[in-house]
This record gives structure tokens, sequence and C-alpha cells, in this order.
């Protein structure tokens, strides 16, 4: 049981407190709820690049970093489509360290163009890194646009295209910041070794003077059900042919999830799953098969992803993986292996909570996605599942109309082709 306080200042930022004295750390972790979802289609990247823009200076701190190294801590941030995330952790006598720095930069953020200039071209540096130049990095572009028709999840949190970024200017970049990064639209949470007054009153000193400006009410298109199987070819200089399946599936507080987040690991859990069993270590097409769930706020996908050997015929392959989907519509899965399944998800969700900033990144987390003591009760969406809940799942998620195929193969295939 995580015990926490949880209260809102007048200007809108929600703090929530967990004390824990067996630990000498202080975890400071603000969200923003703001992520790709939240970028206009003609304006993507924009989360990602304040997640570097937020370390570039404030009024009273032009550099992020050595304050807190100074003070014995460490520091870092990611970007999904839901959101932005900003940690600290450091020795408890240090905290209002990290707090200073925090609110300052929430409040005054230093907006030049030299700084703009520089992030800039790190986040096209890196676009080009992970998305144009990497083998298979331009699937998720590939892969959500097929998806997504109308939702923003039709670009990945990384931009739909470099030039978005290197287009941004001065006035669009402060814009999103007002709209976007202030204390109505944040959720502070401070976790480990605490002077739970004295961490009040250091939090009312350095944060509730900062203005609130609640973020622009622009409600988030809702995709429509798909009713159509879709698929893509492309190819690329890859290594090894690919097969992708996405299947459009509930979000992130939809009864479904912990079934289809339980079928992956049916499928792929380790060296006893399906898939290892029956496609890799007795079969000689695959070199990987994988499945898994986007976790997403908003209704996601439910993932299988294969590389092939060299010499793989690629509709044997598709129809190898289409009969495991098959066998758990048809089939119920065993007790016994589900069992095994809940067993290793539920220590999986006991060990993430060991870390004290594992603690404050997931009580800020639940928090923005409904409350934070969903942190207290995650198991319970796992408990009482039973094979025949797996199967009617399975019966709703895999459905040929329902299903979004890549084939990403080798440029040669393509010349032979033609």
């Amino acid at each position: 049981m995580i015990a926490f306080e949880k209260y809102v200042l007048e200007n809108g930022l929600t703090v929530i407190l967990h004390n824990d004295q067996s630990t000498p750390l202080v975890a400071v972790n603000v969200l923003y709820k703001v992520g790709s979802k939240n970028e206009a289609p003609d304006k993507t990247g924009f989360a990602h690049l304040f997640e570097h823009l937020m370390f570039g200076g404030s009024l009273n701190v032009l550099d992020f970093d050595t304050p807190i190294q100074v003070a014995g801590g460490d520091n870092n941030a990611f970007t999904n489509s839901d959101l932005t995330n900003f940690y600290n952790v450091m020795p408890s006598e240090n905290l209002e360290t990290a707090l200073w720095l925090e609110s300052d930069r929430m409040k005054s953020l230093i907006f030049s163009q030299e700084s703009l200039d520089v992030q800039k071209k790190v986040v096209v540096e890196e676009f080009k890194e992970t998305s144009i130049n990497k083998p298979y990095g331009d699937l998720w572009h590939e892969l959500s646009a097929l998806v997504y028709k109308k939702h923003p999840y039709r670009w990945p949190t990384i931009g739909l295209t470099p030039q978005h970024i290197e287009d941004a200017n001065l006035e669009d970049v402060k814009l999103f910041f007002e709209n976007h990064y202030n204390p109505s639209n944040a959720i502070l949470v401070v976790a480990g070794k605490l002077d739970l007054e004295n961490t009040k009153t250091q939090i009312e000193k350095w944060f509730a003077e900062i203005p609130g400006n609640p973020k622009l009410n622009i409600g988030i298109v809702q995709e429509p059900q798909q009713n159509e199987y879709r698929q893509k070819t492309v190819y690329r200089p890859v290594p090894s042919n690919a097969i992708y399946l996405g299947f459009p599936m509930g979000d992130r507080l939809h009864k479904d999830f912990a079934l289809c987040d339980v079928l992956s690991e049916v499928l792929c859990g380790g060296r006893s799953s399906r898939f290892y069993q029956n496609l890799i270590k007795n079969s000689e097409m695959f070199s990987n098969v994988d499945a898994y769930i986007s976790g997403t706020m908003d209704p996601g996908l439910f993932i299988i992803e294969a590389k092939l050997l060299d010499g793989a015929d690629i509709e044997k392959a598709k129809a190898l993986i289409w009969k495991e989907i098959d066998h758990l519509m048809d089939t119920l899965v065993d007790a016994e292996e589900l069992q095994k399944v809940k067993n290793g998800l539920i220590s999986s969700i006991v060990f993430s909570e060991v870390s004290i900033i594992n603690k404050a990144i997931n009580l800020a987390y639940y928090e923005m996605l409904k409350d934070a003591d969903m942190i207290n009760n995650q198991e319970e969406d796992y408990l009482d599942i039973t094979p025949e809940d797996l199967q009617s799942v399975a019966k709703r998620i895999f459905l040929k109309t329902n299903c979004n195929e890549i084939l990403y193969l080798k440029e040669s295939e393509k010349e032979a082709v033609v």
C-alpha cells in the first residue's frame, strides 16, 4: 500500500506527497498533461521539442543540470503521445533545489532564438537518426498513418516530418508553452524521505505564485471504429523482411486493457510462450516474434511484429502467425498457463514500485489517468481474469476487419518484383 496525500493549489497545480522514511532520497516529478496528441497537424513534434527546450535555461537558472548535480542528484525527462514528464532524484536534504529549479522553468522559461535554433537542430538530428537512417525507423510513421485517420495518434511522438520542427518559430513555441506548461496543466509529485509540513511550505513558496492558465479546451478527435482490413507494403534498406500487425483495442481505462496485456504475454512472454515455442523454436521462418500493447490513454493498439529469416516465404510466415491467433479465438487458454502469466505480470507491477522515482512517476501518471490511488489496485484488474475472458477479447480484437498489416520488405525484393 502506497500512502500519499493529495491537494490542489489555488493556481490549479495538483500536488501529491508520498512519505517514505526508508530511503535517504527524494524524487521530484512534474508531469505536464501534454503529448504529441495535443499538437496541431501542421506543427507536430512540439511536445518532444519542449522536452529539450525545458533544459535550455530559465530566468534564474541558465543551466538546469549543474545545480542538480551539485546537489548530488540526477534528472531526466520523457515524452510520449499523452504526456511529458520531468523527474529529479537527490538526497532528501536538497529537496528545495529541485523545487526551485522546476518552479523557475514552469514560471519563466527563457525563449531565445539561439536556444530554439540549438534545440531544433538537436531534435531534427534525432529524427533523422531514429526515424530515417535507422532500419525500421519509420515503422511508427507508417503504422500510425495506416491505423489512425482522425485521431492525432496518426503521427508518432517524434513528429510527422522534421520540416515541422525546422519551421518552428519563437511565436509558435511561446504559444505552445503558454497553453500547456503551467500549474493548471501539471501534477507535482514529491516522494521519499520528507518532512511533510516543511515540504508543503517549500511547495507553497516556489509554486503558489505561478499564474494558472488552463490550456485551451480543444477536444481530441476520436477515431471511428475500423471495419476493414488495411494493408501496406513498404521497401526499405533493412537486413530482413518483417511483418507488423496492428489491431485497434480499448483505451487505458477500458476493461479490455488488462485482458490484452495478458494475451500479449501468453503469446510472447518468455521462452515458454506460444510464439517462442511454435514460431521460433519449431519453425524455420522467424528470427524474432513479439507481441505488445501500446498502452495509450486513448484507444490504442495490440501489435504483433515478426522478423523473418532469409529465404522465408512471407505468406507462409503470415499464415503461421494467424494460426496462433486463431488458436486463441478457438481454444481456451489453459488455467495453468494463465496463472503463470498472471504471476509474472503482478510481480512486475510490484517490483516497479520498489524505486522511489518509479513511485513518483506512477503516482503522477495515475492521477492524470483517473486517480493516483489506482497505484494501489493495479493488480486487481488481473486477478479475476478467466480463460473465457481471454477468448472473448481475442474474438473481439483479432478480426481481419480490425487488422492493419505492414509488410516491411528489403529493397532488393522490390527490384526482383520489377
